[in-house]
């Protein structure tokens, strides 16, 4: 029985078959490694570095800003454009810049939660965060660079305030009144009279029947211009000045009073403020690393 199921295996394998290849000629089959091209890790793309108009010590104001900036300034000027409107605003940025820097210095900071609640306190007093959102778009601002100007505000407010609070409330004060005239000729010939003793209230009241020429009380620093100031402080009470040439035209003044520690008056006191924080934002920039890359430089 075994025979037989040894040869039906034998015929089912077709031990007959003259094609089939002896075992040993009966090619080995090889498992084969398909090869696979390694793919090269893609390189991510290089960030694009954001444009600047100006780094005022390293900290930079984008181009975008400053271009939106002067676009609100044009807006804001209507047809009474500045020629030098660009430089103006490229120098307010770097002020304020300065002065934000100068709070963080003095140890004043605000956080994003400060600056949420100032940002909701206007959309606020503005009507609503639709109300403010439609301005942002009106006025040029992304939100991003809204909040840091924001920013920059709370922090330049703080360091202007700081600066102003530096002023006195009392200083040195003049109180004089002038003669102004658009020619020499005149203004020599008029000095000659009051040198000879005419009065001169009544010839300032001839050539401003308005104000007879009362430039009121005013401490060092409030007049436009230098070189009158400078020479009224050196007059005592009823003494009269020569003949003073400025942009203006040509003065004569005549000192009424003097005090030297009289309280400013709020008009005053603003204009030494603000001469003050001029003098500090000057200084600053002497002290600072700024570099302008805006194209009109």
């Amino acid at each position: 029985m075994l025979i037989v199921l040894l040869v039906g295996m034998f015929l089912l394998l077709g031990c007959g078959n003259n094609d089939t290849l002896p075992t040993s000629e009966v090619p080995s089959i090889q498992p084969t490694t398909t090869q696979i091209p390694s793919t090269p890790t893609p390189e991510l793309p290089t960030p694009t570095p954001v444009a600047l108009a100006v780094t005022v010590n390293g900290e930079g104001i984008t181009l975008e800003e400053y271009e939106a900036e002067i676009e609100r300034a044009r807006a804001g000027a209507g047809t009474n454009l500045a020629t030098n409107l660009e430089e103006l605003v490229l120098d307010g940025l770097v002020d304020q810049v300065l002065l934000a820097q100068g709070a963080v210095e003095a140890g004043f900071h605000i956080d994003e939660a400060g600056l949420q609640a100032r940002y909701e306190a206007l959309a606020a007093e503005m009507g609503g965060t639709d109300v403010l959102a439609n301005w942002l778009i009106e006025n040029q601002y992304t939100e991003d660079n809204f909040r840091r100007a924001l920013k920059r505000s709370v922090l330049g407010a703080w360091m202007r305030d700081q600066i102003a609070a530096g002023v006195p409330d009392t200083a040195e004060q003049v109180h004089a009144r002038q003669i102004l005239l658009s020619d020499s000729n005149e203004a020599s010939s008029l000095l000659t009279q009051l040198k000879s003793g005419a009065d001169f209230e009544s010839l300032a009241e001839d050539y401003d029947p308005v104000a007879g020429g009362d430039l009121g009380w005013f401490p060092r620093g409030y007049l436009t211009q230098p070189a009158l100031e400078e020479a009224v402080f050196l007059l005592q009470p009823g003494e009269i000045s020569d003949v003073i040439e400025t942009q203006l035209g040509f003065h004569i003044v005549q000192v009424i009073e003097r005090d030297s520690q009289r309280i400013l008056d709020p008009e005053g006191k603003f204009v030494l403020q603000t001469a003050e924080i001029r003098l500090w934002l000057d200084e600053r920039r002497n002290t600072s690393d700024i570099q302008i890359m805006t194209p009109q430089q």
